[in-house]
């Protein structure tokens, strides 16, 4: 055997050792199969508590935020799923046919899963930017009693709206043509983002589907946020009465420079609803 394949086994097996806990799972979404981490406790507790983490636009279950997210929670006990919405990462689907509400559904598909696993006890949910709004909404649809372990929204985009009136998206310069007509596509970070996000956007009840929600919930955001403004965080701190409110001085949209305080936000809220 020679070197380079002695060195690949030997990787494999220390990853294999890494992820011991971690089941990797295929579920149906939406738009196809999504795929997805289930992180658990090196002892299970009875019906363990789980959080479902909500990656945002163009992101990936697996970044530096929910990975964190995901270990500090571990050592609490508590399990975390964290899944690509489709057409992002590895799950299936395009990403031209991604939209806000059937990001919502692949989410509630998550739900679903988790809430028929015997091995989980109380869920809890946390999404950043798009995966806040989806968050919300979905804490609007399904209401307190399914989400006991509460809801955290990490610089919630409830400005997606906004920007699709203004012929927006996602910060880029406007496209050109009626909002309410939108182009076939708009190159957004090297994705085609199709006509029908942007339609839905345009009358997408963010904030009024959230009201449903009556349960126990944290909003973190940073004043340094120039994709997604804190006051659009601070509706969301308006409207669900009791929750937290964590506005983090100087920090960006992806909690740049220390994302770890983001974690702490959120594992400190999580701690307490278990």
């Amino acid at each position: 055997m020679n070197k380079k394949l002695l060195l690949a086994c030997a990787c494999l097996f220390c990853s294999s050792l890494a992820d011991a806990r971690t089941e990797r799972l295929t579920i149906q979404g939406d738009h196809g199969k999504l795929v997805a981490d289930l992180q658990m406790p090196d002892v299970m507790p009875k019906r363990c508590p789980i959080v479902i983490l909500c990656h945002g636009f163009g992101g990936a279950r697996n970044n530096g935020l929910f990975n964190g997210i995901a270990d500090e929670l571990e050592k609490l006990g508590i399990a975390t799923i964290r899944f690509d919405f489709n057409g992002h990462g590895e799950s299936e689907g395009d990403f031209q046919q991604m939209t806000v509400p059937n990001e919502v559904e692949d989410a509630r598909h998550i739900y679903e899963y988790v809430k028929a696993d015997a091995r989980f006890g109380r869920i809890g949910i946390a999404g950043h930017s798009q995966g806040g709004v989806v968050t919300a909404m979905l804490a609007g649809q399904l209401g307190k009693k399914a989400l006991k372990g509460g809801v955290v929204l990490l610089a919630p985009a409830g400005v997606l709206r906004d920007d699709a009136i203004r012929g927006t998206v996602a910060g880029q310069p406007p496209f050109q043509g009626d909002p309410l007509d939108p182009p076939e596509y708009v190159e957004v970070w090297g994705h085609r983002l199709g006509r029908e996000y942007i339609k839905t956007a345009f009358w997408l009840p963010i904030y009024e589907t959230a009201e449903g929600y009556k349960g126990k919930a944290c909003i973190v955001h940073g004043t340094s946020d120039r994709v997604v403004p804190y006051t659009y965080g601070l509706r969301f701190h308006q409207i669900w009465k009791g929750s937290e409110w964590h506005l983090l001085d100087r920090y960006d949209h992806g909690f740049g420079p220390n994302p770890s305080e983001a974690v702490k936000c959120t594992v400190d809220f999580f701690s307490k609803q278990f």
